[in-house]
């Protein structure tokens, strides 16, 4: 064609490093999670990226289920049910580090979702192992004191209750 100057097919030599992206789940240590060349082939990388994953996971549930990020008069029951409420100050404070909490807890579970997102089974097994373990450990009635509510008459025994 005429004034397309000189216009050859020309190839350029371009080193391409090997990607790790599957848009299907895989089993290996060889993938990308969260960062580029992060772990690639490295097994010891690896298992460090799965700790990190797990560690990351197990925070989340820690902070899904804090008492301390909860209002309370005291008692550190999280509830608030005091004979006088809490001064506005004091709500304020609370509900700034609610809200840091909060921010913290959606940052961190999209990092999260982005390590899933590398579609590797062994990411996806361990984001799992470490939401039960977090919510057994943090949530669950296994390490919660056993409660007794208290009597309906003075005259009778309060039963029993895991609360």
């Amino acid at each position: 064609m005429e004034g397309m100057g000189n216009m050859s097919n020309t190839t350029t030599m371009t080193t391409h490093k090997k990607r790790y992206l599957h848009m299907t789940f895989f089993w290996g240590k060889d993938s990308e999670i969260l960062f580029t060349g992060w772990p690639a082939t490295r097994t010891g990388m690896y298992v460090l990226a799965l700790l990190f994953c797990f560690s990351l996971a197990l925070l989340i549930e820690w902070i899904s289920h804090c008492k301390h990020f909860k209002l309370s008069c005291g008692g550190g029951t999280g509830r608030v049910s005091c004979s006088s409420p809490p001064s506005r100050g004091k709500r304020v404070t609370v509900g700034l580090v609610q809200v840091v909490a909060y921010g913290l807890r959606v940052g961190l579970a999209y990092l999260v979702m982005l390590a899933l997102m590398s579609f590797n089974g062994g990411v996806l097994l361990v984001i799992v192992a470490a939401h039960a373990v977090g919510y057994f450990l943090f949530a669950s009635r296994a390490f919660k004191a056993a409660t007794a509510p208290p009597p309906a008459d003075p005259g009778k025994a309060a039963p029993y209750s895991d609360a």
